[in-house]
């Protein structure tokens, strides 16, 4: 099957019903895309698509894995991929004019015309979404098994010693609990 075609689903000759499609995606899949944030992917996408009569609904579970850079120590770090998302796809006599009218970016609408439905570039978004903003090898300690030692002890002489008290407001400490309604 081409590529371009793989990702297509002819849901017109489709039963009422669920149906199950399953597709592996690697690097070679986001070739076609702009850069990512993260290399090495191996992601697999479980298709739900349940077909009723003038709309389907399309439930993607992607799992797998991919590589990603820390944003504090910048080493490779391994990330587990584990995501839901869910399309509702309706059919309309204008799909165009209610794609730009719909407010739910979970809702999409596709001419009553068509046979096919192309799952390609959900697929990119939600791998793309199942990657965190924030990437780092532990939250706390930055003890991780991938954390760089080296950014670790750089960070750890960055950080700020504790303040030390302002001397200059030392004397004003005792106008601090003074009860403002005695009188003079």
């Amino acid at each position: 099957m081409s590529n371009r075609r793989e990702y297509e689903i002819a849901f017109v000759g489709l039963k009422a019903g669920i149906h199950e499609f399953n597709y592996r995606v690697d690097d070679k899949f986001f070739e076609s895309y702009q850069e990512q944030d993260f290399r090495k992917a191996d992601a697999q996408v479980k298709l739900k698509l349940e077909k009723n009569n003038g709309f389907m609904q399309l439930r993607f579970e992607i799992g797998g894995q991919a590589e990603v850079t820390c944003d504090r120590c910048n080493n490779d770090l391994p990330f587990q991929l584990f995501d839901e998302f869910t399309v509702t796809v309706k059919l309309t006599d204008d799909a165009e004019q209610a794609n730009e009218n719909e407010e739910d970016p979970d809702v999409f609408y596709i001419s009553r015309g068509e046979s096919h439905l192309d799952v390609k570039d959900w697929i990119y978004e939600f791998v793309n979404l199942s990657i965190p903003m924030q990437k780092t090898c532990t939250y706390e300690n930055m003890d991780g098994p991938y954390c760089n030692q080296e950014v670790r002890e750089l960070l750890s002489r960055m950080r700020p010693e504790e303040e030390k008290k302002n001397d200059v407001w030392k004397g004003l400490e005792k106008f601090k609990d003074l009860d403002t309604t005695q009188e003079p």
